[in-house]
């Protein structure tokens, strides 16, 4: 049944296939999604070192404890978006929040004053980011898990994420190229504040236009009490599940308290990895791949300066990679309607680690070489990000059939951030590590000092090596996805 003033997002119900509108607008979250997900991890780090004085171990854990924050928060915010698409129908409340509050937040984290001291600067940069991680899971959250809503079909469902990718793809090049040069060389902190200040707007520009698809239906019965609690103030077992928010027959009326609603939350996440393989295993292949493009991520400033010896190569490299992507996000698209997505995942993968291996050279024979399997890897990359983002859906739409229920997508899609995020931000922290051990020398913006060769040796491997090896071991998971589009689709058909 529809809402007979705000029907949700049209599509051809005899083929499951999204309607332009609806791809356009969820395509353009990944605006959004791609500059926070990139310039953070780009800048952030090297902001700290070579801007701010603050030592690299310290900066490392720094940009690691913020993104980490996210394994604290997401699974609540999934539990509390799940209740809010209960109540009123529609997960687009959550999103719009988040893409209201980001640009501020995301200014302020590169707004640290020039007279404020490296203790003082990192206190700053952690609380500003934390906060502006907060903002971006609101929306994030919410904005993953609308794909299983929209009642689409297995190839429906990649024709929309492939789309999503392909403007994530877009928008990682924008922000990557587009933020240093926003920045300049890097030697004052007004350049870094107009980079925060112009990114933050288009950020949240792109996440708020994607808010607006975001279906509205009848909202489900809205839980009207709330669930007995033990004395600990856990919910006790004899909670109901309807809309996971629980009502209990012959209670009053009594909300959650804060504590036991992330208990809920947690349980909640637990227990959606633990009955689904298919998730946990998507899940663990997922993280390790964030870990490792995360790692290449923050390495790119470093490699450019130190490695190249050249600025501008940082947004070379990032053209490298992101053209290539865009160019054949189709390609994986038909090759995973051929062969199904985990296959096409798969090939994505081993072709990303040859890419990878074949940047090794670099720490000792550093070039413009390593555009050409930049190149490559950005092929991959298109599928890395595509396929498991178009298989996630697939996952939540599994497991709401095994277990005779929906609503759970906010759960699905709140570990799964908090698993990318993670990930992610451990990239930075590996190489944090790598620079601390090597003896890399912090400065402030306007220094210059020379690097001792052991630390540039270790930002090149960082860059080839170590990645490889991260998306090589990711694949002992992902052979144990064993989801096949039969499974997906016979659902699918008889819910037409």
């Amino acid at each position: 049944m529809t809402n007979a003033t705000t029907p949700p997002a049209p599509r051809d119900v005899a083929t499951g296939s999204p309607s332009r509108r609806t791809i356009a607008g969820y395509a353009a979250g990944s605006v959004g999604t791609g500059g926070f997900g990139t310039l953070p991890g780009l800048v952030l780090l090297v902001y700290l070192t070579d801007a701010l004085a603050v030592p690299a171990a310290v900066a490392g854990l720094i940009v690691t404890g913020a993104k980490v924050w996210d394994v604290v928060v997401d699974p609540f915010i999934g539990y509390g978006s799940d209740r809010d698409l209960a109540r009123t129908g529609s997960r687009r409340r959550f999103m719009t929040i988040g893409a209201l509050t980001l640009p501020v937040l995301f200014a302020l984290t590169f707004a640290v004053p020039a007279s404020a001291g490296p203790t003082a600067a990192a206190l700053w940069v952690l609380v500003a980011f934390l906060l502006s991680a907060t903002a971006f899971s609101l929306f994030q959250i919410p904005y993953i898990a609308l794909p299983a809503e929209l009642g689409l079909s297995y190839d429906g469902r990649t024709r929309l994420l492939a789309w999503r990718v392909a403007a994530l793809a877009f928008a990682i090049l924008l922000f990557g190229a587009g933020g240093p040069i926003l920045r300049g060389d890097g030697e004052s902190l007004s350049g870094y504040l107009l980079m925060g200040v112009v990114a933050g707007v288009v950020i949240g520009a792109g996440m708020l236009v994607a808010s607006r698809t975001a279906p509205r239906t009848p909202s489900r019965t809205a839980p009207r009490t709330a669930p007995r609690t033990t004395g600990s103030g856990a919910p006790s077992s004899s909670t109901s599940t309807a809309g996971r928010a629980g009502t209990e027959v012959g209670t009053e009326a009594r909300p959650l308290t804060a504590r036991a609603a992330w208990l809920v939350a947690v349980r909640e996440a637990a227990g959606a990895l633990r009955r689904s393989r298919p998730f946990r295993t998507l899940l663990a292949t997922f993280f390790l791949q964030a870990v490792a493009t995360g790692l290449m991520l923050a390495g790119a400033a470093y490699v450019a300066r130190y490695v190249l010896r050249d600025e501008a190569a940082v947004s070379l490299l990032f053209a490298a990679l992101i053209a290539p992507a865009l160019a054949c996000m189709p390609l994986w698209t038909r090759l995973a309607r051929r062969d199904g997505k985990e296959r096409a995942f798969v090939v994505a993968t081993v072709l990303f680690a040859v890419a990878t291996l074949g940047m090794v050279p670099l720490a000792w024979a550093p070039g413009p070489w390593v555009y050409v399997p930049t190149a490559l890897a950005g092929v991959a990359y298109a599928g890395m990000q595509a396929l498991p983002l178009a298989m996630l859906p697939d996952v939540i739409d599994h497991d709401a059939r095994e277990q005779q229920g929906a609503g759970r997508g906010g759960t699905f899609s709140g570990v799964w951030t908090a698993g990318e995020t993670t990930g992610m931000a451990l990239g930075p922290a590996v190489l944090s590590s790598v620079l601390a051990l090597t003896g890399y020398v912090s400065t402030r913006a306007g220094e210059t000092v020379a690097q001792p060769t052991a630390a540039v040796d270790g930002i090149a491997l960082s860059f080839s090596l170590v990645p490889a090896v991260l998306v090589l071991v990711s694949l002992v998971p992902l052979l144990r996805y064993g989801l096949r589009q039969g499974d997906i689709d016979d659902r699918t058909g008889a819910a037409a």
